[in-house]
């Protein structure tokens, strides 16, 4: 397990405890941050260093890397990283299915933390003048629509939950279906976040809202809470519990989605908790929630994030064609004019 706090080297240090206490960035977002800065920098030093050559990056430190190693950082040594991410990169390093050259998504957000780094030693702290990101083209990604389970879809799985700790897995399924939560958001759910007709939600950025509770939210909740077993610890608060009586897990809740989605017939392999979330936001704009609305209940800083859901309704696409007044409009066939005689 990583921790940048003893092993990253001063610079990097203060870059991530910026976005850890000032931008409230959660602890899993700001390690990423530390491996993609961390394998950037292993990549330039044993690019500079001949006697590196022959290493392997996980081999290499970075403990000595200082402003000015980072000031001589160019344009060019970033694209040259991002050709070297594209063809030479291992995936799956310890699989038989090991590949090479990461996809575009995650070259982007490679570049996005460099991009944030220089940002910040730029911006934020003025250590340098130069920003070597400034003018950097993103790798180009392919805009997939989200994916999202039907109205009859979403019965047949909530219809398909029984067995051991079906009211609490009904609720959470229930909750994803109706408040479009996030897998974080659902998990760090307390007791006291219950609020009447509301839950209060703690979401990303530390930033808090309401979202307003449904007869099938409430009725959910009521039936999980007539069941769920007080506790002791640090945990007594938590809403949603595992087996072992702890706050449930990330995984935990992964893996109830995947497994009641496989006993309602559903492709597991195609859907996930977040993609619950998807369907929460696309059943609310087929039902004429505006978009504005929607963006507060899940929680999106921007508009533009939530209007990918308003290109996924193909049958309110299909309408909105056949309702131009024009849409019956035909070609006429026109007859034809005498045919002109051909000189002779």
């Amino acid at each position: 397990m990583t921790n940048y706090r003893t092993e990253a080297p001063e610079i990097l240090r203060d870059f991530l405890a910026y976005h850890e206490t000032i931008k409230a960035h959660s602890p899993r977002t700001v390690d990423e941050y530390y491996l993609d800065l961390r394998n950037f920098f292993r990549y330039l030093k044993r690019v500079r260093d001949p006697d590196l050559q022959d290493k392997e990056l996980d081999e290499i430190s970075i403990q000595d890397v200082d402003l000015d190693f980072v000031k001589k950082v160019t344009l060019t040594d970033i694209y040259d990283y991002m050709t070297y991410l594209s063809r030479d990169r291992v995936r799956n390093s310890n699989s038989r299915d090991a590949e090479y050259g990461l996809n575009a998504a995650s070259r982007a957000r490679k570049i996005a933390t460099i991009r944030s780094f220089y940002h910040y030693l730029t911006n934020k702290v003025h250590l340098i003048d130069q920003n070597p990101v400034k003018d950097i083209d993103s790798p180009k990604l392919k805009k997939n629509l989200p994916k999202y389970l039907t109205l009859d879809e979403s019965v047949q799985l909530l219809e398909s939950v029984e067995g051991k700790n079906q009211e609490r897995d009904y609720c959470i399924l229930t909750l994803f279906l109706n408040c479009g939560l996030r897998i974080s958001e659902l998990v760090g759910l307390n007791l006291n976040d219950i609020q009447d007709d509301a839950l209060r939600i703690l979401g990303k950025g530390n930033k808090v809202r309401i979202v307003y509770l449904n007869e099938a939210c409430k009725q959910a909740l009521e039936q999980y809470l007539a069941v769920r077993r007080p506790i002791t610890g640090r945990d007594k608060n938590a809403l949603f519990l595992s087996t072992r009586n702890e706050r449930i897990s990330r995984s935990g809740v992964h893996a109830l989605v995947k497994k009641h989605l496989s006993e309602a017939g559903l492709d597991a392999t195609q859907y996930s908790s977040h993609k619950l979330r998807h369907t929460a936001a696309t059943l609310m704009l087929q039902n004429g929630v505006d978009v504005k609305a929607v963006q507060e209940v899940l929680g999106h800083d921007h508009l533009n994030t939530t209007e990918i859901y308003t290109h996924i309704d193909n049958d309110a696409l299909r309408v909105a064609a056949k309702a131009n007044p024009l849409s019956h409009m035909k070609k006429s066939k026109k007859k034809a004019g005498p045919t002109p005689e051909k000189s002779k």
